[in-house]
């Protein structure tokens, strides 16, 4: 067991570098001869496929479709829509020559999809008949980050990009909220992860947006992960991309968009949310392996046989496994421990005699003993707590990581001597923002959807009137 855990450097001494040593020894990823660019092992994959099936049928219920668009953009199109451009322009990788020649026109690897979803809506809508189109895309894109972090901060990103076109603001509105909803269960009942829902200032809202959602992070280190968002964009590419269509009046008028996005970011929430010294600890409802069944056998046939009985049995309920090889009992715990399988099931020979058998959970690394004949319900029952426990507890750490500054003396105290997020009034002023992050280098990180009581009258920063409170911290 030593032997593993010596490959982990301890969260407290080294966030990052635990972080780091995590991704590598629980095999979710291996690194590739371009940086920013990683291979996406079975173990991590599997773990990206359990959210997407399960967002897939989320997505389904609001009648998403999924459509596959290109992945380069040429430069006259992605010109089209100025804001969005200058957003992401330091990010673009380019394409300049097309086997041995050189292109007439450059083409850009997709960063995100909005000008070539607009390109296509612009083509195919005609009348509000053909309204609402409601689409989404699992993909990759390219975004040339100066540093990099596996699932955290990549060159090549994983995710999906959800795009709508609507006939009304409000319709459009009501489906960005949706989304952002959707996401923020999801956080909830399947990573088992607390969120903030709020919506990003002008500063840093998502260029071409007229409004951005985010749902907002906080991981053990007390730094902030934007883990998703939803952005309603208004009339802002239509009227660039020319997509009109004729309303129940018979009048022209842009159609009302939206686009919104989670990635394989979501992987690092979990990872920094739950994980600890020993490794992942990945929630019950994601894990590729359930249930890890390990028969303390020593060469004893009959152990091996009613283990894997035991798997049979589970394989109709839960995701489940066997390990048979001959490692021993102490490494098989500490390797799965390290990939962070919810319950080790685990049979000796004194189980056999009492028809019993091992229980013991990733989570509190509580053990109990139960009857084989009852197992199905008792492994059940416990999954469902270790679901529990997990939002429980980091809702619990959560808490005591926001505070709460009334003026600007205890806001930079707290910036200066607290990890978390820092909640204040303030004026809604941009230029008092910038302020504010280049004295601390903390970002707004999002005001508070819900409506609630200013904190105080006035900004604490310049003495002009409050028009909202908003969290600050610093982000990933």
């Amino acid at each position: 067991m030593a032997k593993l855990l010596e490959k982990i450097t301890p969260m407290d001494e080294d966030f990052g570098k635990w972080y780091t040593d995590i991704v590598k020894n629980a095999e979710l990823i291996d690194y590739s001869g371009v940086r920013g660019c990683v291979f996406i092992r079975p173990y991590g994959c599997s773990i990206w496929e359990n959210i997407t099936l399960t967002l897939e049928k989320d997505f389904k219920r609001l009648g998403v479709e999924n459509v596959l668009m290109p992945l380069l953009i040429p430069e006259s199109l992605l010109e089209k829509e100025k804001n969005h451009v200058e957003g992401f322009a330091p990010e673009v990788a380019w394409v300049t020559v097309g086997g041995s020649e050189p292109l007439t026109e450059r083409l850009c690897i997709r960063p995100t999809s909005e000008v070539l979803f607009c390109s296509h809506f612009s083509r195919i809508i005609q009348s509000w008949r053909d309204l609402p189109k409601i689409y989404n895309q699992w993909c990759s894109v390219v975004r040339w980050e100066k540093s990099s972090r596996p699932f955290l901060r990549s060159v090549e990103i994983h995710w999906q990009e959800g795009h709508t076109i609507h006939e009304s603001p409000r319709e459009a509105e009501e489906f960005t909220l949706k989304i952002l909803n959707l996401y923020a269960v999801f956080f909830r009942d399947i990573l088992c992860i607390p969120v903030i829902l709020g919506k990003k200032t002008e500063n840093e809202k998502f260029a071409g947006a007229e409004v951005t959602y985010t749902i907002e992070c906080i991981m053990k280190d007390g730094k902030v992960l934007q883990s998703a968002t939803s952005h309603y964009l208004g009339t802002n590419f239509a009227r660039a991309f020319d997509i009109k269509f004729t309303n129940r009046k018979n009048e022209t008028e842009p159609v009302y968009q939206t686009s919104w996005g989670l990635s394989t970011r979501v992987i690092a929430a979990f990872i920094m949310t739950h994980g600890d010294d020993c490794g992942l600890i990945v929630p019950p409802r994601i894990a590729p392996v359930q249930v890890i069944v390990i028969p303390i056998s020593k060469g004893n046939i009959e152990i091996t046989n009613v283990a894997r009985k035991i798997l049979l049995r589970l394989q109709e309920k839960f995701r489940v496994k066997i390990d048979e090889s001959d490692q021993t009992p102490g490494w098989k715990f500490s390797q799965y421990e390290m990939k962070g399988v919810p319950i080790r099931l685990e049979i000796g020979p004194k189980d056999i005699s009492n028809g019993t058998c091992v229980l013991s959970r990733r989570d509190t690394r509580e053990k109990v003993r139960v009857e084989i004949s009852k197992i199905e319900n008792e492994i059940q029952n416990l999954l469902e707590k270790i679901n529990e426990n997990l939002y429980v507890s980091a809702k619990k750490r959560n808490k005591s990581k926001i505070f709460e500054a009334l003026n600007k003396e205890d806001f930079y105290f707290l910036a200066q001597n607290k990890q978390g997020l820092i909640k204040t009034a303030w004026c809604g002023n941009s230029e008092c923002e910038k302020i504010i992050n280049e004295k601390t280098l903390l970002t707004s990180r999002c005001t508070p959807l819900e409506k609630e009581e200013l904190l105080s009258a006035c900004c604490p920063f310049c003495g002009c009137a409050a028009v909202e409170n908003v969290f600050w911290g610093k982000a990933y």
